[in-house]
């Protein structure tokens, strides 16, 4: 029998990392080995699994990034775009696998892990959950399919705590979209519309995002066309099912060679 993939959570005091600890019981293949977060973190030397109200696993929830990724074969990061850059740089040194689920990189950032992953595996996803991608791929074939004769919008919630938007996955519907459709999400993303905007051209892709409460995560998008309209819908109640995704390509992430890949080669569906 394979040993479990030793697995480092970053950010691990966080909402998001402590929805990934919960995750581990339910993944018999993964071991939850490491626990990081921020230096001066007043949670720091606390058992981790506790905090995210398990009971105690023997990992003290700790600060030295150096130490957790050369204890393990896989580190999981959810942090911010500077802790994802610290991140990559010490997998790099050591040669390990990471995942990235942080959004709101910048494009350089975004290249900085284009090139780590001709060294070390990387998987870079903007959602783990196997539902959004499931929709990546219906948003796919629904564009292929009603083609040019549609308006594309999309419609993103989350909660008050979010700090980028539109969202990573809001996005990333949208570059599904626009490839489908042969254009280039940057040449024809509309983010906001205000006052007198005149008519509405026909290759736009618009965004409007709604921010409050505790949403975990709402995205539509919708194709109107003349007498009808097509939506495809993903709604998230928990966060556990982008934490059981994210541990699924960890584990999956373990046993593959250098390289960048997403949720969607997790899945099979890049074949």
């Amino acid at each position: 029998m394979n040993q479990p993939v030793k697995i480092a959570i970053l950010g691990a005091a966080g909402r998001m990392g402590r929805a990934l600890i919960q995750s581990f019981p339910a993944a018999p293949e993964a071991r939850f080995a490491a626990a990081l977060d921020r230096a001066g973190c007043p949670e720091l030397g606390q058992d981790a699994a506790q905090l995210a109200g398990l009971p105690a696993a023997g990992v003290p929830l700790g600060a030295d990034l150096a130490a957790a990724v050369a204890a393990v074969d896989v580190v999981v990061d959810f942090t911010r775009p500077e802790g994802t850059m610290a991140a990559l740089d010490a997998c790099l040194r050591a040669g390990k696998a990471l995942v990235v689920g942080t959004t709101g990189l910048t494009a350089e950032q975004k290249d900085r892990i284009v090139a780590a992953a001709r060294s070390i595996p990387v998987c870079q996803s903007a959602n783990y959950s196997v539902g959004v991608n499931l929709c990546l791929q219906l948003l796919e074939i629904t564009a292929r399919t009603l083609g040019e004769g549609y308006d594309v919008e999309i419609v993103e919630a989350h909660h008050r705590a979010k700090v980028d938007a539109p969202s990573g996955t809001a996005l990333r519907m949208g570059e599904a979209v626009a490839q489908a459709l042969g254009r280039r999400l940057e040449d024809c993303a509309v983010y906001g519309r205000e006052g007198v905007t005149g008519t509405r051209d026909d290759r736009t892709i618009g965004f409007a995002t709604v921010r409050g409460g505790d949403v975990v995560g709402d995205h539509t998008v919708m194709f109107l066309g003349e007498g009808e309209r097509v939506e495809i819908t993903h709604k998230a109640s928990s966060r556990s099912n982008f934490a059981r995704g994210a541990l699924r390509a960890a584990v999956w992430l373990a046993s593959r060679p250098a390289g960048l890949y997403d949720m969607r080669d997790v899945l099979g569906f890049n074949k």
